[in-house]
């Protein structure tokens, strides 16, 4: 979703931004409050259970604003989620719950990887909404 219709590319994915729903305007008024950015895209993903994750990364897809923030919010069932540092490898992880809003911003991306882990005994949805800021 987006105030425009941006292309966006992760992945090896390239999709199509929507028109934002009222719904989803007032998500990321939300979100813009608590983060101090302006986001201008939404990028929806959904966990059927707990055997689907995400893999380590960072998000540096060039379409991004350069150290904007990545506002995340968790609805459905909770999730552990976890950060490795980029050269020292430590790690720090906590815990995703129900209408949760976790923030990643400055330099985040580019010293840090994430994930989202496999958790075997999570068998509810996880719907996550990532706003973000793509220029062009």
């Amino acid at each position: 979703y987006g105030t425009e219709p941006f292309e966006y590319t992760y992945s090896n994915t390239t999709k199509l931004a929507l028109p934002f729903t009222p719904q989803l305007l007032a998500l990321k008024d939300c979100c813009e409050l608590h983060s101090g950015e302006t986001f201008n895209s939404c990028l929806l993903n959904l966990y059927h259970n707990g055997d689907e994750g995400m893999a380590w990364h960072s998000d540096g897809e060039k379409d991004l604003k350069k150290n904007g923030a990545i506002a995340s919010l968790t609805f459905g069932a909770e999730r552990k989620f976890a950060f490795k540092h980029k050269e020292t490898k430590q790690t720090v992880s906590l815990i995703l719950e129900n209408g949760s809003l976790l923030v990643m911003k400055d330099e985040t991306q580019q010293h840090w990887l994430h994930r989202l882990p496999p958790t075997k005994t999570v068998n509810k949805p996880r719907i996550n909404l990532t706003f973000r800021t793509i220029v062009r």
